[in-house]
């Protein structure tokens, strides 16, 4: 390797490293959460008793988003709800940007923040206005 490559390898690894920071995975989630939407099994009302086949959701407070999303997706898992593969990897899809600190303006910490809950579809739709917005 020659001293002249050197910079060229730093500026590589640096634009890495920033695109990765950046990277919310928007197109992927955005159709996810359009399949999920077009499922009508999923709209019920949100119910806070026990044995109740739909959830409330926590409706996140600003820049917690992501850490709402594996909440509320987790909990839609523990529910039962199909369909089951898609919303499978929109939650894993969650976790690992969490997990890697991917997706900074949504996850400010790995708690999830929220002042209100909600239905299913009302969760899904703020999944989906959140990452259209990031998508423009």
């Amino acid at each position: 390797m020659t001293a002249s490559m050197l910079p060229y390898i730093l500026f590589s690894g640096l634009l890495l490293s920033v695109q990765a920071e950046h990277y919310c995975g928007a197109r992927e989630i955005i159709r996810y959460t359009k399949r999920l939407l077009d499922d009508s099994s999923l709209s019920c009302p949100c119910r806070q008793t026990a044995g109740s086949s739909c959830s409330c959701l926590p409706i996140p407070e600003p820049g917690h988003e992501l850490a709402c999303f594996v909440e509320g997706t987790k909990q839609m898992l523990k529910a039962n709800m199909p369909p089951k593969p898609v919303l499978t990897r929109l939650h894993q899809t969650f976790q690992a940007l969490l997990d890697r600190n991917l997706c900074e303006s949504l996850s400010r910490g790995d708690q999830c923040q929220y002042k209100t809950k909600g239905t299913v579809t009302e969760f899904l739709n703020k999944i989906q206005t959140t990452y259209q917005a990031m998508n423009k």
